[in-house]
């Protein structure tokens, strides 16, 4: 499938519960934008499906158990803002979310400081980072970019990232090599 078609056929699939909600007074479930697997105590979701989980599927994402969060129970979760300077405008720029910690607690993780932890995006790129270094680094589940949340299509719905102007070393590499770790458009991410 081109990416254009998959934005287009995702951008109508998210439409999808607001139109079912508008034609019934019943309420549906928000969609899910991030799951989270492996070494979890309980998911809230089936397996893996692989006829109706496609894109999970072709990135080779596998689970028995799993646990999907929706934007707002997300964004629900305590919230800090980082001000990075972003590759994509040399700009500083506040994003907002819970840490990566945070949401792998809230989805009951059972990992330790050198757990590797996989952050999956929409585009099928993996950056694995270990559960010590995601803390060490601050590195959050952004929903918000200046204040706005961030749409599909864009930087989101949700980014992982951090703000490496903090960090001498870091602070020194060039703007892409800053954020090479850092996927935008992130959709699941997998412990262990």
């Amino acid at each position: 499938m081109h990416k254009r078609h998959f934005l287009q056929a995702a951008a109508g699939a998210a439409l999808l519960p607001v139109c079912a909600t508008a034609a019934s007074p019943a309420k549906a479930a928000a969609p899910a934008l991030l799951t989270v697997s492996g070494a979890i105590r309980q998911g809230n979701r089936p397996p893996l499906n692989q006829a109706l989980d496609q894109m999970m599927a072709k990135h080779g994402v596998a689970f028995d158990k799993a646990h999907a969060f929706g934007f707002a129970e997300i964004a629900a979760l305590p919230a800090i803002d980082i001000r990075p300077t972003l590759e994509y405008d040399g700009i500083r720029h506040t994003l907002r979310g819970p840490t990566v910690a945070r949401v792998l607690e809230a989805a009951g993780a059972v990992a330790t400081d050198s757990t590797p932890i996989g952050l999956r995006a929409v585009d099928g790129y993996n950056a694995e980072l270990t559960l010590g270094e995601l803390k060490r680094l601050g590195f959050i589940v952004a929903t918000h970019l200046d204040g706005q949340p961030m749409p599909l299509g864009g930087l989101g719905p949700l980014w992982a990232i951090y703000e490496p102007d903090r960090f001498p070393d870091l602070a020194r590499l060039s703007l892409p090599e800053r954020f090479v770790k850092c996927p935008w458009g992130v959709y699941a991410i997998h412990v262990g």
